[in-house]
């Protein structure tokens, strides 16, 4: 099984030999570099041009994420699986207006879809959503009248508003009511939730599309640009309201994660480093459970599901297949 391993304190990663090791306060800890295939760095390390040849060698993917948990980029190993094709036609499908509208309409559907699919989940349980739950179909509605990536993320944008709405009837303890979607920094706890989650949702997409044909730098409904990848932002959309916003829900009512797990930092609230571990165990609980794959006949993780996810859009992009997005059937 491929090991994830998440470093919170500060110290050194360096390489010893055939392998790399963390050190910190006179602690060494050696990382099983033939089963590690993610590190997701939070704390302040050093390390060297030795280390980072080995890690790309292992083909190992550094994430790093600054003091306030934003994540700030990634040490992306050589591309061994790069496709001149494949990039052509990514290029070809961002180029061409239509071709672009159309991939990044899906993107939305999905995204919206499992929002309703969330919202029902809760709604069937007793708590009253019926009013999201028209709203959210009525927007889905409107999608196909969509001509332009403008009016395509104002629509993405006001559906998020219209499901957030939901979170303070989901939500089971007061002190995680969201009173507005706050960012840079988030102002309360939920959006504290938010924000860490949706880190680890776009990192984890990255890591994945690494393993495919794909450019991470072009995307579709998010702009391509010089400073950032785009493509996992758009396949996140899809998978953020089934896994991340389902591992808050959890964490909060189950009251794993409390008031006691966040710090205030300047003009903001965060993940302590406890919270932040808390999180990363659920989300990674999450993303190991198993759903089942009716196009497979067989479960698979949502990981996996993920990485099938990114070969459906390798197929769309070079004409074998159109791509519809992953909704949950729950």
């Amino acid at each position: 099984m491929n090991e994830i391993i998440y470093i919170f304190k500060s110290g050194k990663l360096a390489r010893k030999e055939n392998t790399i090791y963390f050190e910190t306060e006179g602690e060494k800890k050696f990382i099983p570099v033939e089963n590690t295939k993610e590190i997701h760095i939070f704390g302040e390390i050093t390390l060297n041009k030795d280390a980072l040849e080995f890690l790309s060698q292992k083909e190992i993917i550094l994430h790093f994420y600054n003091y306030y948990e934003y994540y700030v980029g990634s040490f992306y190993p050589r591309e061994h699986y790069n496709s001149g094709y494949m990039t052509v036609s990514q290029a070809r499908h961002y180029l061409d207006s239509n071709l672009r509208v159309s991939l990044a309409k899906k993107f939305v559907f999905g995204s919206i879809s499992n929002m309703e699919k969330v919202v029902k989940y809760y709604n069937n349980r007793g708590v009253n959503l019926e009013n999201i739950l028209l709203n959210l179909r009525n927007l889905k509605d409107n999608l196909d009248s969509i001509v332009d990536i403008p009016a395509l993320l104002a629509l993405e944008g006001k559906s998020r508003e219209i499901y957030y709405d939901s979170f303070n009837e989901i939500l089971k303890d007061s002190r995680f009511f969201m009173d507005k979607r706050t960012r840079r920094p988030p102002k309360d706890f939920i959006n504290a939730l938010i924000s860490f989650g949706n880190s680890l949702m776009y990192t984890t997409i990255l890591s994945q599309i690494y393993k495919t044909h794909l450019d991470p730098r072009i995307g579709y409904l998010h702009e391509s640009n010089f400073r950032s990848f785009s493509l996992n932002l758009d396949v996140s959309e899809v998978f953020k309201p089934i896994i991340v916003d389902r591992v808050i829900f959890s964490l909060v009512n189950r009251g794993v994660i409390g008031v006691d797990f966040f710090d205030k930092r300047l003009n903001g609230i965060y993940l302590s480093e406890n919270g932040a571990k808390e999180f990363v165990k659920a989300f990674d609980e999450k993303l190991n459970s198993t759903i089942s794959q009716k196009t497979l006949g067989r479960n698979v993780s949502y990981r996996t599901l993920i990485r099938l996810e990114l070969y459906k859009i390798e197929k769309h992009i070079i004409g074998e297949k159109i791509y519809e997005p992953f909704v949950s059937e729950w």
